[in-house]
């Protein structure tokens, strides 16, 4: 393996594939000082001031001068607010669809208003921190040995948040917290849905159910704890809700099912500098392949493809999609500056550790997980995805916040990537976990699905290992555990995104 990888040939820095020691000599420059693994090394004398490419795009700008050979990371690259000039549909690349008859499929659960679940549970779904107690002992009534019976149903979970009231009874927080709501409630991963309240907050479960249609029956109930008249007796009663639904859910079998009905939650945390040169794109092109079949792709993390939106804005298949795009980038530019945050508040510790040092240079590589087909909508957080393809949720970049939305907009599937390691995993869409370097994958291979590291040392193509995730999302939708739910991850992941002022 090269001692660097130069990923185009207008870039001005390379990513060392192990430490460099001064003195040593690689594409033609001499190591000026140390570079760890992962990090950058400047391959001309860069004048202070002077934008830094790499992926051949800027991903900052050199805050003194910098020689050839230096080490280039936060001491010497500052970050600057993205100015773009935006194209929109200019890089279309057409799909070539699969035909109907060469379909791949999987074993999934179809519900009987036609969508399809990967999974088959019963979720209690609380409306505010005040009935998470009583959702939670609930659910956790229900042992392995209790469901027994009920070989066809996953489990019994509880999704439990710690808002719901203190909060203004309309605005972002408050539609983003009912669409979650409603997204979870209708979730095809969910044979039956129990919600949970306490009868006096700001997010009345009432008021979901008339401003979405939604109407109890054997498979979909409510309860609030004051009218039931307190904790133990919603307890009690929680339980034996579930516990007629049970028959009902074990009916569900698979049946196979065409991968275009996979929606793909499309996330990466814990990234470091291999995340946009391995994992990432190995995933773009297992979502291109699922977009083949006619299945869809959710990119989301607003402030994590920021500073490379102008590459998305390029790919909208109407300039109404791109602005839609760019309405976004600039919500967050205000939300931040409003907050007194700063767009590149991210990276995190870890990802600079690992070698990444703006949020553009972070942007540019999450941002291939999309692929190179077109995007074809942008949507809200939370809100329900209709279009086909590849599309964007609008989501902080926060993990469980983002997996949350993007459950919730009706991802029936997940996958993440990492490249610092993380213990993530999520109910009811099943979380594959792919790893970005193989020394990573090596010490954490309980918890990682994937190795894309073997791209690295040429044993493996891109291609290759996007073909290999994509028959993972095959798998796993059919039902075979990913390691994330062998270790019962997903039970805690659950944060809906809090917008607003607590009151």
């Amino acid at each position: 393996m090269d001692l660097a990888v130069r990923l185009d040939a207008d870039d001005d820095v390379a990513t060392a594939t192990q430490r460099i020691e001064t003195g040593q000599t690689l594409l033609g420059v001499t190591a000026a000082d140390a570079v760890p693994r992962g990090h950058k090394i400047a391959l001309r004398d860069i004048a202070a001031g002077e934008p830094v490419r790499k992926y051949a795009q800027i991903i900052g700008y050199a805050h003194e001068p910098i020689l050839a050979g230096s080490h280039v990371h936060t001491h010497n690259l500052d970050f600057r607010p993205t100015a773009q000039d935006y194209e929109f549909a200019t890089d279309l690349r057409p799909v070539e669809m699969v035909a109907d008859a060469a379909r791949d499929t999987f074993q999934g659960y179809r519900r009987a208003n036609g969508s399809v679940g990967t999974r088959n549970y019963i979720a209690i779904v609380t409306s505010v921190n005040c009935s998470a107690t009583a959702a939670r002992r609930i659910a956790s009534h229900f042992t392995p040995d209790k469901l027994r019976d009920y070989p066809n149903v996953d489990g019994v979970v509880a999704f439990v948040h710690g808002t719901g009231c203190g909060m203004a009874a309309d605005g972002d927080g408050f539609e983003a917290l009912q669409r979650v709501m409603w997204g979870y409630a209708r979730h095809p991963n969910h044979a039956g849905v129990v919600m949970v309240g306490l009868g006096c907050e700001i997010n009345q479960i009432d008021w979901l159910l008339e401003a979405y249609g939604l109407e109890q029956g054997p498979l979909f109930q409510t309860m609030n704890i004051q009218s039931v008249a307190g904790l133990q007796r919603t307890v009690e009663a929680g339980i034996a809700k579930v516990e007629a639904m049970l028959p009902e859910a074990n009916k569900a079998s698979r049946t196979p099912c065409p991968a275009s009905e996979l929606s793909v939650a499309l996330q990466c945390g814990g990234s470091d500098a291999w995340s946009g040169i391995t994992a990432n794109p190995a995933l773009g092109h297992a979502c291109d392949l699922l977009v083949a079949q006619g299945g869809t792709g959710i990119l989301a993390e607003t402030p994590e493809i920021y500073g490379a939106e102008h590459l998305l804005t390029r790919r909208a298949a109407t300039e109404q999609i791109g602005h839609q795009l760019i309405d976004r980038i600039r919500w967050w530019e205000d939300y931040t500056a409003r907050n007194r945050g700063s767009m590149d508040n991210n990276p995190s510790p870890g990802n600079k550790a690992g070698g990444l040092t703006t949020i553009l240079e972070k942007s540019l590589g999450a941002a291939a997980k999309g692929g190179t087909s077109p995007l074809n909508g942008v949507y809200r957080y939370a809100e329900q995805v209709r279009a086909r393809g590849f599309v964007f949720m609008d989501s902080p970049g926060y993990d469980p916040a983002s997996v949350t939305g993007q459950i919730a907009s009706g991802a029936n599937l997940v996958v993440f990537t990492t490249g610092r390691g993380s213990a993530f995993g999520s109910k009811p869409a099943p979380c594959i976990k792919v790893a970005t370097n193989s020394e990573m994958y090596a010490r954490m291979v309980d918890d990682m699905d994937i190795n894309t590291g073997e791209i690295l040392d040429g044993s493996v193509s891109l291609e290759e290992k996007g073909r290999e995730i994509y028959r993972m999302f095959l798998d796993t939708a059919s039902g075979r555990a990913t390691k994330s739910e062998a270790q019962g991850l997903g039970d805690y992941e659950f944060v809906p995104w809090q917008i607003g002022a607590v009151m």
